[in-house]
């Protein structure tokens, strides 16, 4: 072998390694803190009646949806910029900021919630300072600022919980946030702010963010739909099966955010996709089979949980392929016009399933209107991939 070629081979290991120790540093730390924060919701749980545990995700799900329509420079368009040294990052931190700040002045004058507007500036420092290390694959910085907000989160939430009630835990998850202000000050440090430039990646900016939107009405219009029409009790039970759905997330999320840089840097991730999927797999099964014999001995008065998480467990097989196969590539590569179609289609599966099957079937229907959801996500992109006039003849 000559020089050039062991120089070559030297290179190819040194990325390889790199994008393991990447992925280790990404991994740790969702894995550790989605276990953190899973146990402080589960153990909360045990604290509150169903009813109260319903309640403080309606305020969760406001927030949610008021910050995700404020954050103009989403994740993954930050991430995006970031990774591609694009000089509008801080120009979107500043115009996010703002609007962000509005936002929850709104929420507070129709609330008078003050805990409530707090956390819609946690949310967004959050998604702005991630999507800024993520994109310039700072993974062990991300590691730090991500364990150190779920241990502060799991610290506060039951320290202000027993002070101030079930209240207290918003507002202890809303100051969790508050070491991400130094990376939101080295993101508005980047380069000037300057509206104009934001001009050239209209396009990819808008559809990113009503991409986002549509994203966080998915994950939030549950909590608001449900109080009225069926009462807080079955938000209470399907809340906490969310947040057995949302620690089955754990591996996926974490290797779309990996993915997504990559991808956004050209750099093929196809074998790490297909272990993810079959991760997914296993879990569903796992969590179908042992769901019913473990549930009932530690939240015995959350009475229909159990179905909920083995319905709810369906929807991480499609929602895995979508996101890792199709969405990555596609917004790495600065096309977010199917991935917004696609999740506006879950929107509107997920609404009409709740309002059409949950009145019905109770927390049955709304459990499969997640899954109706998903496949109907899944299923556009399937179709809209292969029908494109360049399609992937591989999954990169």
């Amino acid at each position: 072998m000559n020089e050039n070629g062991k120089d070559e081979e030297s290179s190819d290991v040194g990325k390889k390694l790199y994008a393991i120790k990447g992925l280790a540093f990404l991994g740790s730390a969702d894995i550790i803190g989605m276990a953190i924060t899973g146990i402080f919701w589960l153990t909360i749980a045990t604290f509150l009646e169903v009813e109260e545990f319903g309640q403080i995700h309606y305020f969760l799900a406001i927030a949610g949806i008021a910050y995700i329509i404020a954050i103009i420079g989403t994740n993954n368009t930050i991430t995006v910029y970031s990774a591609k040294k694009t000089n509008v990052v801080s120009t979107l931190f500043f115009v996010s900021l703002l609007a962000g700040a509005i936002s929850a002045l709104i929420v507070f004058f129709i609330l008078y919630e003050f805990h409530v507007s707090f956390l819609i500036l946690g949310f967004l420092i959050n998604d702005l300072s991630l999507g800024y290390i993520i994109g310039k694959k700072l993974f062990k910085d991300y590691s730090k600022y991500v364990l150190t907000q779920k241990i502060l989160t799991f610290l506060l939430g039951f320290g202000f919980y027993f002070v101030l009630g079930p209240e207290g835990i918003i507002l202890g998850l809303a100051l969790s946030y508050i070491h991400f202000l130094v990376l939101i000050y080295k993101g508005l440090k980047t380069s000037s702010i300057n509206v104009s430039t934001l001009k050239p990646h209209a396009v990819f900016i808008t559809q990113n963010y009503t991409y986002s939107v549509l994203g966080g009405f998915r994950t939030n219009i549950d909590k608001l739909i449900i109080p009225p029409l069926l009462g807080m009790v079955l938000l209470g039970n399907l809340a906490l099966g969310m947040t057995f759905y949302m620690i089955l997330q754990i591996i996926p999320s974490l290797v779309f955010k990996y993915t997504l840089t990559h991808d956004a840097s050209g750099i093929p991730s196809r074998k790490v996709k297909l272990w993810t999927l079959m991760f997914a797999i296993a879990s569903c099964v796992a969590t179908i089979i042992l769901s019913p014999h473990i549930i009932p001995t530690f939240f015995p008065k959350f009475t229909e949980v159990v179905i909920a998480i083995q319905i709810l467990s369906i929807c991480i097989i499609p929602d895995t392929i979508s996101n890792i196969f199709y969405t990555s590539k596609l917004l790495g590569s600065e096309k977010s016009k199917n991935p917004m179609i696609a999740i506006a289609i879950m929107v509107l599966l997920t609404a009409s399933g709740i309002i059409i099957l949950g009145p019905a079937y109770g927390i049955i229907g709304v459990s499969f209107s997640f899954v109706l959801a998903s496949l109907g996500h899944f299923t556009y992109l399937f179709f809209a991939n292969h029908a494109s006039k360049t399609p992937q003849k591989n999954l990169q």
